[in-house]
């Protein structure tokens, strides 16, 4: 007997997620980073000083691997940690002068990328689009 998934809108939501997510891959291998390396350092630059929980709740990537790609940015000299004055147990993790300069030359082509994909949609389409995601989302 064959199984096989017989919810279109699903099939079609992941197929579309994988296909964005290879793309941007591809793309972030261009400045020698991989997702969550990127995604690491987007939250760094949109939100600031963040501890390593609060980086991975954004991402949902665990506190396990979480540590494994700060280690590595933090060995090219991206991003670096720092204990909290008012908690020894906390660790703050912040964009260096270095992180910052590339997330400047990046996001700008980033957003280019990302709005290139979905240029295919007009205004309405986008905005259809955005509710029946959020309406799925809520279920």
């Amino acid at each position: 007997m064959e199984r096989k998934c017989n919810n279109l809108p699903f099939l079609i939501l992941m197929q579309t997620s994988k296909s964005i997510h290879d793309r941007i891959k591809e793309e972030m291998t261009k400045n020698k980073l991989s997702i969550t390396e990127f995604s690491v350092l987007e939250v760094l630059y949109q939100k600031g000083k963040q501890t390593i929980q609060q980086i991975g709740s954004c991402i949902l990537v665990s506190s396990g691997s979480m540590t494994y790609v700060i280690d590595k940015l933090e060995q090219r000299g991206l991003l670096s940690r720092n204990a909290c004055l008012e908690d020894r147990r906390v660790i703050h993790v912040r964009l260096t002068e270095d992180g910052n300069e590339l997330m400047n030359e990046i996001m700008p082509k980033y957003h280019k990328f990302v709005n290139q994909m979905f240029d295919s949609l007009d205004f309405g389409e986008a905005e259809t689009l955005v509710h029946l995601l959020k309406k799925v989302r809520k279920v």
